[in-house]
């Protein structure tokens, strides 16, 4: 009777870890964003379970469901289409209603976008926050606003179509020679790191078809150093 929280590669099916395949293996169910995607994942490990979809859409009516055949015995799976679960993708939910109903929840750990992607940009990674996707339309300028004054390198996910555009607000919000880092396809053939500054980067993806998952690193505001008092004899 437990619940596994297992991350899946974000490109590389290399990055599978050995406890992964096993719990995979040993689970009854593995609850699943696409069947299809992870379906795919399950057969190149040589693995046949039974599977259900759980996703954003259909997140609240699955949960009670799902905690009712765990509290029955069964353990299950769960998994993204890539990277760890609840991380920008559905999960919290059940992870939360399983801690409320006294079942062991076990976070493996695993592959998840951001984290290579900072340590791969060159900006601080000592102090950072995870923003994720911003809100498209309503409350997107308010969340800008308010991190404006943000001192930590920020974390964003974005879309490729997106991309071009959420990067010139970035620029209108933290100034244009702000120094970014973009990651795309990140652990896949033809993964791509582009540094600089917004204006610089903007200027790249301007020219160029973008595809993949997209995440931005973005340096935060440089604090001011403060002027030491000075004293007069």
């Amino acid at each position: 009777m437990k619940l596994y929280i297992v991350p899946t590669p974000i490109g590389n099916l290399e990055d599978i870890t050995l406890r992964a395949i096993n719990v995979l293996k040993s689970v009854d169910v593995v609850l699943a964003e696409d069947t299809r995607t992870s379906g795919s994942l399950l057969k190149h490990l040589g693995i046949s379970k039974p599977m259900h979809s759980y996703h954003i859409h259909n997140e609240h009516q699955t949960v009670t469901r799902v905690v009712e055949r765990i509290l029955k015995g069964e353990s299950m799976a769960l998994v993204s289409d890539a990277g760890t679960p609840a991380v920008s993708d559905p999960g919290f939910l059940l992870v939360r209603e399983c801690i409320k109903h006294g079942i062991q929840v076990e976070c493996l750990p695993g592959p998840t976008a951001f984290v290579p992607a900072l340590v791969n940009s060159g900006l601080p990674s000592d102090r950072f926050t995870f923003e994720g996707f911003l809100p498209h339309k309503k409350g997107r300028q308010t969340r800008l606003q308010n991190l404006t004054s943000e001192e930590r390198t920020m974390i964003f996910y974005e879309s490729p179509h997106r991309l071009v555009k959420a990067l010139q607000q970035f620029a209108e919000y933290f100034g244009a020679d702000r120094q970014v880092s973009v990651a795309r396809e990140l652990t896949k053939i033809y993964e791509e790191n582009v540094r600089g500054t917004l204006d610089e980067v903007i200027a790249y993806f301007s020219e160029k078809t973008i595809k993949g998952e997209i995440v931005i690193i973005l340096a935060g505001k440089v604090e001011e150093k403060k002027k030491s008092d000075k004293y007069e004899d």
